[in-house]
């Protein structure tokens, strides 16, 4: 027959004696089970004891958790919290600095019990230790070139018994002294720091970021991200995930004007390190939303003197109107004419162009940093494309526009860093300005990628998703550098990636699947049949071209079409471009289909 639910098998330890096997009774109280086994040692005062776990964590069983007790725990009988307590707030006070040290580390791993810890606290413990901190520390110092080792540990236990009480949430932040942080924050700033007192100063930092804007103001005071930036550049990844979850605490809290940084990462980092350079990475972009969420004024002048530092970069021109320079009526004509060049969607007021949100002024943004950064390749841009026929010039201004709101989405600008993800991008951490350049090689992989579609403005939507797949498909290899990052995008063109969709269309396996082949060799016949009868129809229905003059100016239109009897094609001038289909007998040239290779038919089974 099974033991009663209630009942427990468990081993109590006691120093210098046999470990005992009892049954505890779950419905006893605890005291009652405490007291038969004091009474079991011969032990008086059963008040002053209690049970603990006898594994590492050492916590002590309260009414709370006994439930959790399982049949075959190891159990012990110590002293209880209250005494325990009461001897450790003494000991540490203790002038012998061998007994102070022993107390400290004993306090460090008997904070982690809620239990004891609220004991502890109540004796105002915490105060003890941070004036331990504040003036104790000045003291041992004095001991340093004597007894280091021992002043390095002291400091160490200290630190983490506080932080250990700390995170249980009992004491409020706000109670902290200057004096005290600008303790903790010399330890972080000074150099060659033992790795523990400097793990345990950075988590008390990050702590007092997080949970009170008084103290983030403090600490602000006392350390910046640039003293914080050498303690990424060693070996210690344990230091360098602390570091950044400070970093991310100051950011959180941060005005924006305080938020500048630049970190390297060169080699494999473990997941938590990963997942704070993460964090780092969402919230660093996440600066940009605020412009990305801003709507321009068409009725404020400086955000309008942009655009036309924009126009003025482009073409040379004086950035303010010139009331000498003519009619306001020209000058009107003349800035329409320079603003369409620039590919803005309202030309006569492109101010427009960014009243919709996202991207907002975070687009103009872009571009006139791209406009006075990388100004050569800027003007060739705009000069390229204004120079082109109007239905095959890649627009500067729509473009940017929107391939900054397509960037804000691939990095999600705006959006909370997820509690478990690590997936960052190296490069991001290269440079101050990395968004910005980011937008710049983008925006040249699109005027590039817009040339090698021969694209016209009826395949912009087009353009784009080819451009933000090269960016994906460029991301996810991880480049180390912005340079990197280019590099890959140079072997990504369109050509490329129109292989990259065949090939990862052939090779899923629903299209390789026996079925499927058969299918396939089954209507295949008929289905090239239908192409080439459509192609037929579409020779036969004719198309207008337009033609172009020694400057390569289109002014002037052709029609062709072929014959119901698919044997001549009929071609000719036009003065303008037609409504609908032009009748053969209208069309002055014709040229017969002769040669097998000019045969109707052969035209449309070729795809000509």
């Amino acid at each position: 027959m099974p033991p009663p639910a209630d009942i427990v098998k468990v081993a109590i330890q006691w120093p210098d004696a046999y470990p005992k096997l009892m049954e505890i009774d779950q419905k006893k109280p605890l005291s009652a089970i405490i007291k038969e086994v004091c009474d079991g040692w011969s032990l008086a005062n059963h008040e002053y004891y209690a049970l603990q776990h006898a594994d590492s964590s050492n916590f002590y069983i309260t009414e709370k958790n006994r439930n959790e007790i399982k049949n075959g725990t190891i159990l012990r009988l110590t002293t209880s919290p209250a005494q325990n307590a009461q001897q450790l707030h003494e000991r540490i006070q203790s002038s012998s600095m061998d007994s102070k040290l022993e107390a400290l580390k004993d306090l460090a791993s008997l904070s982690r019990d809620v239990t004891f810890a609220q004991e502890f606290i109540n004796l105002d413990g915490i105060l003890l230790l941070t004036q331990m901190v504040e003036s104790g520390t000045e003291r041992y110092q004095k001991l340093q070139k004597i007894m280091k080792p021992c002043f390095g540990d002291m400091l160490s236990f200290t630190l983490t018994a506080f932080v250990e009480l700390m995170d249980h949430g009992i004491v409020s932040w706000d109670t902290f002294s200057v004096a005290f942080i600008k303790k903790i924050a010399s330890f972080v700033n000074k150099s060659g720091m033992d790795t523990s007192i400097l793990q345990r100063s950075l988590a008390i930092l990050e702590s007092m970021v997080l949970n009170s804007h008084d103290l983030y103001q403090k600490v602000a005071q006392e350390i910046t991200i640039g003293q914080l930036i050498p303690h990424l550049q060693g070996t210690d990844q344990e230091i360098q995930t602390y570091t950044i979850a400070v970093i991310n605490a100051l950011f959180l809290k941060a005005p924006d004007e305080r938020r500048q940084h630049v970190i390297r990462a060169q080699r494999a980092i473990n997941n938590e390190m990963a997942h704070q350079l993460y964090v780092l990475q969402v919230l660093t972009f996440n600066l940009l939303e605020d412009r990305m969420m801003a709507k321009m004024d068409p009725q404020d002048q400086a955000q309008r003197d942009i655009i036309f530092e924009l126009r003025r970069i482009a073409f040379d021109v004086e950035s303010e109107p010139n009331a000498s320079s003519g009619s306001m009526e020209k000058r009107k004509s003349m800035y329409t004419r320079d603003y369409k060049k620039l590919g803005f969607i309202n030309h006569v007021n492109p101010a427009l162009d960014f009243t919709q949100t996202p991207p907002g002024m975070l687009a103009l943004d872009n571009m006139l940093y791209f406009a006075k950064q990388h100004q050569d390749a800027y003007i060739r841009i705009v000069l390229e494309n204004s120079s082109r026929e109007d239905k095959h010039e890649c627009p500067f201004g729509r473009s940017s526009i929107e391939l900054t709101r397509m960037l804000c989405e691939i990095l999600k600008v705006g959006e909370l860093p997820s509690e478990t993800c690590n997936d960052f991008h190296p490069m991001f951490f290269t440079h101050d300005r990395a968004f910005e350049e980011f937008f710049c090689i983008c925006i040249q992989l699109l005027n590039k990628t817009w040339k090698e579609m021969r694209a016209t403005s009826e395949d912009f939507n087009k353009v784009m998703q080819v451009v933000k797949e090269q960016v994906m498909r460029a991301l996810t290899s991880k480049p180390s550098s912005l340079d990197q990052f280019k590099s890959k995008l140079q072997n990504l063109s369109y050509t490329e990636i129109l292989k990259l969709r065949q090939s990862e269309r052939m090779s899923q396996e629903d299209f390789q699947s026996r079925p499927i082949l058969e299918l396939k060799e089954k209507i295949q016949p008929e289905i090239l049949e239908l192409i080439k009868q459509q192609r037929l129809n579409r020779l036969v229905e004719g198309t207008c071209f337009r033609k172009l003059n020694s400057r390569r100016r289109q002014d002037k239109f052709w029609y062709c079409r072929l014959s119901p009897n698919h044997k001549v094609l009929h071609y000719g001038d036009l003065e303008e471009s037609p409504q609908g289909e032009v009748p053969h007998d209208s069309l002055q040239d014709k040229l017969t289909m002769q040669s097998p290779r000019l045969t109707g038919a052969r035209l449309a089974a070729s795809g000509s």
